[in-house]
């Protein structure tokens, strides 16, 4: 393990780590930070943060990630469910253990499986829609915004379209279902904050108390109307349910035919309830942080920009006004998108949106590759996903973005190692949601990518905020925060078609080096294409053929 001291333990060491990182780095690349100080220091290893923090048993290889989470899973740590309480009052997918576990997975994973939410994708991308026509309002002025204001709107509102079948509306207004719960989370705490005054606030049961009521009013008001709606309607065919909870009540008036409002079981509701507001919760923000680092990526990345868009071209075709209504109509086409799913991919393996904290137990020690034996009880083990993601004993080029890893075949060194790829978890309590949050992304992408150009509001906030100091997290200004696993700040700018093709002749004529050769062809539609044929390694490693449309003269 790292340099103890009888007295502090691996503060020092810690304290020293971080100050090579931004001061609101978020303390899941601790680990990863530490190993390369330290080279011998193994993928398993003991970290002493008391008094600030538990004693915890650091786990990033796949052998001992196999060891906690599929071969033995240990149980969440206490300090999650205590999280978790004011959200889902105790009751939630998340920290169940057992045979209720069990129980509640198995009515929720038909409603969750990729088959049945292509059946929901037109909720998805009207969502996405909404969300391009707030980006193309913001983009008329020159104010920097934080686009993760705008992507947690958005998965919200997709979240309750697909769930619940119900419109939240807060891209555009305050809906007091969202409102609660955001500022439930708000007041949330793991129980083992340093400030007593934070830790033992008195007014928080109260606020937790307002927020619940509000949260399971609106919930419960869903849920009747769609319970109402199904029973009058159960066993035709025409009225197929439209969210994951029509699933989940179509399956219960099956098992309990005689069942009709108000008699559903009081057991059953609580606990669907609290499902609901669980889904909402750790959904909408996970996706809503990867999504901000895809945009990120798109900005930061030409090469990356450029075939993402050549693929949605080939795919979706250069009218970019069809693809919402392509999306619709026909939800397979997004399974036509390989290369867009490994920048996806790629995303989610460099910026993991979360890691998992379990509670160690009597007589269960992780065993690492050389045998050592870790024993777990009274730690926290923490499934370090950072970590692992950017592991050289893992992964080729770990700190670099390389999508065709996910492309590449068997044999190939980049190919990824099994087990070593861990944004969803593993093993049977792997995220529920994972495929939603991946054909969410698809479809944000689709809709977004040819449509909007990115510029980054880094320079300007450190002028405003005279930052000091280290400012990058691995080479990158885009990092996760101690306070929210998200990207600092976006700032968006709108393509603007009608004067792309004098900007274009002269982005031709800066990299006159790079471009090989262009040509002027006309696309209709009062408009033309001009394709670029990118071979120079100052632009892109491979041949690129990118077509742009501008307006005809």
């Amino acid at each position: 393990m790292p340099p103890w001291n009888p007295l502090v333990g691996h503060l020092y060491f810690c304290y020293k780590i971080t100050l090579k990182s931004p001061t609101d780095a978020h303390p899941q690349y601790l680990p990863g930070m530490a190993r390369r100080e330290l080279p011998d220091l193994g993928p398993v290893f003991y970290l002493d943060t008391w008094p600030f923090g538990p004693q915890m048993l650091v786990v990033a290889s796949t052998e001992g990630l196999y060891q906690i989470s599929q071969s033995h899973s240990l149980p969440k740590h206490p300090g999650l469910r205590y999280f978790l309480r004011p959200i889902a009052d105790g009751v939630d997918l998340v920290t169940m253990e057992g045979d209720l576990w069990k129980l509640w997975r198995g009515i929720f994973n038909p409603g969750f499986s990729a088959a049945y939410l292509m059946r929901l994708t037109r909720g998805i991308a009207e969502e996405t829609e909404q969300f391009c026509r707030n980006l193309e309002e913001l983009t008329q002025g020159q104010a920097l915004f934080r686009m993760k204001d705008l992507t947690d709107n958005l998965t919200m509102d997709v979240i309750g379209r697909v769930v619940m079948n119900a419109q939240l509306g807060s891209q555009v207004q305050s809906n007091p279902l969202v409102d609660g719960l955001r500022m439930q989370v708000k007041w949330c705490s793991f129980g083992a904050d340093a400030n007593p005054l934070k830790r033992f606030n008195p007014l928080r049961p109260i606020v937790h108390w307002y927020n619940s009521h509000r949260m399971n009013e609106y919930v419960t008001r869903v849920i009747d109307s769609r319970f109402a709606e199904l029973s009058s309607v159960q066993g035709q065919p025409e009225h197929a349910s439209k969210s994951i909870i029509d699933l989940v009540l179509t399956a219960y008036l099956s098992d309990h035919p005689s069942r009709k409002l108000p008699d559903m079981d009081q057991t059953f509701k609580r606990f669907t309830i609290n499902q609901i507001k669980l889904f909402l919760f750790s959904g909408h923000d996970t996706t809503s942080s990867t999504v901000c680092y895809i945009f990120y990526t798109l900005a930061t990345r030409l090469e990356v920009r450029v075939q993402v868009r050549a693929e949605l071209n080939s795919v979706f075709g250069l009218d970019t006004s069809k693809t919402a209504s392509l999306v619709m109509t026909n939800p397979p086409l997004l399974n036509r998108l390989p290369y867009t799913t490994a920048v996806i991919k790629e995303v989610l393996r460099m910026y993991p949106a979360v890691s998992s904290t379990r509670i160690g137990e009597a007589d269960f020690d992780v065993v690492d590759e050389a045998g050592r034996h870790f024993p777990t009880q009274d730690f926290l083990v923490w499934d370090v996903v950072q970590g692992i993601h950017r592991d050289p004993a893992y992964w080729s080029r770990p700190d670099d973005f390389v999508p065709e890893r996910w492309l590449a075949a068997p044999g190939d060194p980049l190919h990824p190692i099994k087990g070593a790829y861990r944004p969803f978890s593993h093993g049977p309590r792997n995220c529920i949601g994972q495929e939603l949050a991946v054909m969410e992304m698809k479809v944000i992408m689709a809709l977004t990518a040819r449509q909007f150009d990115i510029t980054l509001g880094y320079e300007a906030l450190d002028r405003a905020n005279k930052s000091k100091g280290v400012r990058k997290v691995l080479g990158e200004r885009g990092y996760q925060l101690t306070t929210l696993i998200r990207p600092e700040l976006l700032c968006l700018a709108r393509l603007d078609l009608h004067d792309k093709l004098p900007k274009l002749l002269a982005l031709l004529h800066v990299f006159k080096q790079s471009v090989d050769t262009f040509q002027v062809v006309n696309a209709g539609d009062n408009s033309v294409q001009i394709l670029c044929s990118r071979t120079k390694r100052t632009i892109a490693q491979n041949s690129i053929r990118e077509p742009i449309i501008v307006p005809g003269s």
